[in-house]
């Protein structure tokens, strides 16, 4: 594939979507914008080296994760003032949701560095539109605090009238479908769909009892998004 010119991008950082799974979810402008940066930070390099290398995109990376972007933001900052050009992309969907990116754009809107942001592959949305809940307003709560501050985000939601949006990771998923019953009422409907866009795809119904029968009797596997009624 014909490398991008270089001068053909603009400065700043830019903010790249990744597929999810399927890896012909990317778009062509994500595609060039990889090809046309000096450096792509990756929050895991051999994730996104398969990528890369899936698309013959020949461009340096480096680790970019939430151990070490309190660490990094500020040589990056530096690298950007100095001309550089820089990609940011988590190992699937887009950076900055549920994943590191916000203190790298705060610190480049704070030093008056452009901060670019390309649409693409998410979770979020094809789950809410295969959920069959209403989808005019949601409130998006990616994970649930895993040990403090559990109990009181999920007592916060037990008013919440729009539809709500989590993301689940397969060990913790029994324990989020039997936490948000006793939170919201087992008879609350709710849809989990796992491995969007992957050969196992698939996407369970029903109230939050019988959908948490279902995965206590069939072991999670795969990523999780929990789409949960309004009350």
């Amino acid at each position: 594939m014909e490398q991008a010119n270089k001068n053909d991008i603009a400065s700043g950082l830019w903010l790249v979507p990744t597929p999810i799974g399927n890896l012909s979810d990317i778009t062509l402008r994500a595609l060039d914008t990889l090809r046309s940066v000096d450096l792509v930070l990756a929050e895991d390099t051999r994730t996104s080296g398969k990528l890369l290398k899936h698309y013959e995109i020949d461009v340096p990376m480096r680790s970019y994760h939430m151990h070490n972007e309190h660490k990094s933001v500020p040589k990056i900052v530096n690298e950007l003032r100095a001309g550089s050009t820089i990609a940011l992309i988590s190992d699937a969907g887009s950076p900055g949701v549920s994943d590191p990116g916000f203190l790298l754009v705060r610190a480049c809107v704070e030093a008056n560095i452009p901060v670019h942001a390309l649409p693409g592959a998410t979770a979020l949305i094809p789950a809410i539109t295969l959920s069959g809940l209403p989808s005019e307003r949601f409130v998006f709560e990616g994970f649930l605090p895993q040990k403090k501050g559990r109990q009181t985000r999920l007592e916060f939601l037990v008013n919440e009238p729009r539809t709500m949006v989590f993301y689940e990771s397969p060990h913790r998923l029994v324990k989020t479908l039997s936490q948000l019953a006793t939170h919201l009422g087992e008879d609350r409907n709710v849809s989990v769909s796992r491995e969007l866009s992957k050969k196992f795809e698939e996407t369970v119904r029903g109230t939050l009892t019988s959908v948490l029968q279902h995965f206590t009797e069939t072991p999670p596997k795969g990523e999780f998004v929990i789409v949960v009624e309004g009350g």
